[in-house]
């Protein structure tokens, strides 16, 4: 069963969905390829995006966003972190299975984690748009569910028991959320302050157009299915040079959608940035490159302003070798909307291009930003600006050549 199909059926049909799962031999590591990793990886990007690109509004501060290099540190912890939790959550259900009338069986305890924090997940997409994170609390509610579901069906518990071995699973996963939370947050200090694609039953497995949101996921679980069979054949090999080369390629796989590319260089970066913007002079410059081994991107800052007050600060990134992550964003489909008395936030899509504009109706700083050949961001944030102008701004640069650049 594709993953596609799996997502789909154990959030819209539980009940029928963990009947077939308890039935199935799928290996543990191609549940977490196939499957978790996938999953895991496209909340991180939505996550990642959101925090780096558009930002988290904040009382009397203004809009924060985190350092792109945090960023990166971050959702590539999440990542390994979703696997570890299902690892903790996946023995902690094996370990109390006796204790509440089940059958012991680490392969089928790990299936409870897996599949039943698809729709936190699914839900954390809308994490691009940090106000609506709220969403993922309900997605929570609807997790523990399928726990309770799951947990009589996967590991044989009584009905009757049902109940209470899900409470002690849930706090279990409590603790252990609480704790990747904490490190989590030590790591993001500094920037504060400055499965698988197998038909089961001999059934066909879909077939998706490759161009689709389905497609292009269903091409994504394939590719870490690939990665995780190189992790198996290098944990059979026993060179542990080869151990860590297979781990950090699935890794790399899953953060990156297989599309990392080297960015543009400082110089070449340069000359995209125009001498005037929506007619207001440019007052300084910046660019520079920074990231992780593997992950580096660049990008160059300049800033706008006339004596009327007016003030721009427009930004073009080059993901580079996170441009899987923005290829992933678009054709996910992302989008939302979200309105408050102070301010008004959407992100939706024109085509192949996906767009967040921000508004604010107190006159504070609007902003309008736009993904590129599902690599480029180019963001523009102005004070006494208003949308059209910001948005009539990034018209004239050069927007074509960044989308033939794939």
């Amino acid at each position: 069963m594709s993953l596609i199909e799996r997502a789909k059926n154990i959030c819209i049909s539980p009940k029928s969905e963990w009947e077939l799962i308890a039935t199935e031999t799928t290996p543990t590591a191609k549940i977490l390829t196939g499957y978790v990793l996938p999953l895991a990886a496209v909340a991180a990007i939505a996550g990642f995006i959101g925090m780096c690109f558009i930002g988290q509004s904040m009382a009397f501060m203004g809009t924060f966003r985190m350092p792109v290099a945090w960023g990166l540190a971050m959702a590539i912890y999440h990542v390994v972190m979703a696997v570890v939790s299902v690892f903790v959550v996946g023995f902690l259900v094996d370990a109390l299975a006796p204790t509440f009338g089940g059958q012991k069986n680490m392969a089928q305890a790990i299936k409870i984690p897996a599949y039943s924090y698809t729709p936190v997940w699914l839900a954390s997409v809308l994490m691009i748009i940090p106000a609506l994170g709220v969403v993922v609390l309900l997605a929570a509610i609807y997790a523990i569910y399928l726990i309770y579901l799951g947990l009589p069906r996967v590991m044989k518990s009584p009905p009757e028991k049902a109940a209470g071995y899900t409470a002690v699973v849930v706090i279990s996963a409590i603790v252990v959320a609480v704790v990747i939370s904490v490190i989590g947050g030590l790591i993001t200090a500094p920037a504060l302050i400055a499965t698988g694609g197998y038909g089961m039953g001999g059934a066909p497995a879909p077939i998706y157009d490759k161009a689709s949101p389905m497609g292009k996921l269903d091409e994504f679980s394939k590719k870490m299915e690939e990665a995780g069979k190189k992790m198996e054949a290098a944990e059979k090999s026993g060179d542990p040079n080869k151990q860590m080369e297979a781990a950090l390629g699935a890794l790399g796989t899953a953060f990156s959608g297989g599309k990392g590319v080297e960015p543009l260089s400082i110089e070449e970066l340069k000359p995209v940035v125009p001498e005037t913007f929506s007619g207001l002079p440019r007052t300084s410059m910046k660019t520079e490159r920074s990231g992780v081994t593997g992950f580096t991107v660049a990008k160059a800052q300049a800033v706008y302003g006339d004596a009327s007050g007016k003030h721009v600060a427009l930004e073009v990134m080059d993901t580079g070798g996170a441009a899987g992550l923005m290829g992933l964003a678009t054709w996910m489909g992302v989008t939302g909307e979200v309105e408050d008395d102070s301010h008004m936030e959407r992100t939706r899509r024109e085509g192949r291009r996906l767009i967040h504009e921000e508004v604010s109706k107190r006159g504070g700083a609007n902003k309008y930003s736009i993904v590129l050949g599902e690599r480029f961001v180019v963001s523009a944030e102005g004070r006494g600006v208003d949308l059209n102008t910001l948005k009539s701004g990034v018209a004239s640069l050069d927007l074509a050549k960044f989308e033939s650049m794939k």
